[in-house]
């Protein structure tokens, strides 16, 4: 399993307008080429009056898959741009479909390549990144005097705490990065002098929300 990785927040769509035309990005999570060419289609579906719907993707940990078409405008300037905008966000399991209705102006070839990866730049903006960071769940068992120092203490370190259960004993559920587990109990053991126990349940990604690169 990766650490962490990027992608997109939620699947959606944007649209500019440039030079009379309009560009219509559309974003959405896929795991398969299968999902990523079947999303492509759809898109190209519901917009068949279009007269571009150029479009880019990667799939796996390490972008293992990487596809783009320019869909009838000059090569290079519509599929790459897009695929080249992804992959500067380092994102992963990402498809883009930019839908083009031309208005008339031509734009020529720098034009193109500008607007298709502006399309895409600006949706992801729009739609937003996530860090996915492996965490592992952390159970805190602590008495309830010692409750007041342990919030502190995890207020203080930007701990993500995930709930907190009232029983016998203060039971305070953490997710913790994996690689800092180790150094996280002993934090808490020292602070607690001693006086902790520990339970750890399973080991899951969490997203949280960055800003896109231009």
């Amino acid at each position: 399993m990766l650490e962490r990785y990027y992608t997109i927040k939620e699947n959606g769509q944007s649209e500019l307008e440039i030079k009379k035309s309009r560009f219509i990005c559309s974003l959405k999570r896929v795991e398969t080429e299968e999902e990523a060419k079947q999303f492509i289609q759809e898109t190209k579906k519901e917009h068949w009056k279009a007269n571009h719907n150029c479009s880019a993707f990667v799939i796996g940990e390490k972008n293992e898959i990487q596809r783009s078409s320019d869909d009838g405008e000059p090569s290079g300037t519509a599929g790459v741009p897009m695929l080249e905008v992804i992959k500067k966000n380092e994102l992963i399991n990402v498809a883009a479909v930019v839908t083009r209705y031309f208005g008339g102006i031509k734009l020529g070839a720098g034009g193109l390549i500008r607007a298709y990866a502006h399309s895409v730049s600006h949706a992801l903006q729009e739609i937003g990144i996530v860090e996915g960071t492996l965490q592992q769940e952390l159970s805190i068992h602590v008495t309830y005097p010692q409750l007041g120092k342990i919030e502190n203490f995890l207020a203080l370190q930007q701990v993500n705490v995930k709930e907190i259960r009232y029983t016998e004993k203060v039971i305070v559920v953490c997710m913790i990065n994996e690689k800092e587990v180790s150094a996280f109990q002993e934090a808490i053991i020292e602070l607690l002098s001693g006086q902790v126990t520990f339970t750890e349940g399973a080991v899951s990604y969490h997203e949280q929300l960055i800003q896109a690169r231009e």
